[in-house]
């Protein structure tokens, strides 16, 4: 792969979504594209041989329906883990992990398997032609208050662990009028949770739950929110990128891992590195002075939407320019 050639192959099987059919758009663009998600491993495999690819980027990883039988089969003679999963592979089939120096800290190379290559800025990218809805829902039609200092963390709910929640919980006890409003995913996570903000002395009409929408559509609600406040040890990573493109400033912790700093990257990227805390400790006194100085959320709203402008994060035409140049130093 160059700058100027390019394969899209698709490896999950299609389902009808607009970003499906948006993939295959892109990939009828490209030098080639070729749909191998009904092929067995072996044969795919010999499928992307037969393209003479000179790198290959697996965007599953470990991931549900990803397919690391035919990255194994080592189809192309560079092959890279990136974006979909945060992680090392763990395999010597993989050759590079695409990284930042915020995600994996020099130090930390010895955990992973793969050589890793450091992207300027973050190892994150998102594209800025998706933007929210042109109608923005009010507080009030979401069911929420009006008044309310508004928490948030539309992240998949399995991110949310006891200590976590215990955090949160105690930030909500000592701000009066402020609501914690998280991303519905089914019945019984809704009650859990609701019943578990009660032991901790939290009435349960505080935690408010956001059925799923288009993505237009939860960008434009998004917005209403005040403060992101992020998950340990498993960050919010496309959620984080979300939040900021609604201008909701995000709440972090970093950890070790890849997974547990990754939201610290992209706050780096976007210029917020004072949102990143280094403990639950730090994070609940960040996110307790904040609930207390209103105007400074306001603050960093406003100075939000021009350091996105002029930040990596959102420019994929930058990415590119540098992928192409890392890609052409493996490649000769």
């Amino acid at each position: 792969m160059t700058a100027a050639s390019s394969s899209a192959l698709p490896s999950i099987p299609a389902r009808g979504s607009p970003a499906t059919q948006r993939i295959a758009d892109c990939g009828r663009r490209s030098t080639a594209f070729l749909d191998i998600a009904r092929l067995p491993d072996d044969e795919a495999a010999r499928r992307l041989r037969s393209l003479e690819i000179d790198i290959l980027v697996d965007l599953g990883g470990h991931t549900l329906d990803a397919r690391p039988g035919i990255v194994a089969r080592r189809p192309a003679p560079i092959q890279v883990n990136w974006l979909g999963y945060p992680g090392t592979s763990g395999s010597t089939a993989i050759d590079y992990l695409l990284a930042d120096r915020f995600v994996v800290p020099p130090e930390h190379r010895q955990a992973y398997s793969e050589q890793l290559v450091y992207l300027p800025g973050s190892f994150w990218v998102s594209d800025s032609r998706i933007a929210p809805a042109a109608a923005v829902p009010s507080r009030e039609d979401l069911g929420l208050p009006g008044d309310a200092l508004l928490f948030c963390c539309l992240n998949h709910s399995y991110k949310i662990n006891p200590q976590m929640f215990d955090v949160w919980m105690r930030v909500l006890r000592q701000i009066e009028r402020s609501v914690l409003w998280l991303l519905a995913t089914n019945h019984e996570v809704e009650v859990r949770l609701r019943q578990q903000a009660e032991r901790r002395g939290v009435s349960p009409a505080r935690i408010v739950f956001a059925p799923r929408l288009a993505l237009s559509a939860h960008l434009a609600r998004h917005s209403r929110a005040d403060l992101f406040l992020d998950t340990l040890p498993f960050n919010a990573i496309t959620t984080t990128s979300s939040a900021l493109r609604a201008g909701v400033p995000v709440l972090t912790c970093a950890g070790r891992s890849f997974a547990a700093r990754a939201a610290g990257s992209l706050l780096h990227a976007a210029g917020l590195s004072s949102l990143v805390t280094d403990d639950l400790a730090a994070y609940e006194r960040k996110a307790l002075e904040l609930a207390g100085d209103p105007a400074r959320i306001a603050a960093l709203r406003r100075a939000l939407g021009d350091r996105l402008r002029a930040g990596p994060l959102f420019d994929a035409a930058r990415f590119r320019r540098a992928f192409g140049v890392l890609s052409r130093q493996r490649t000769g």
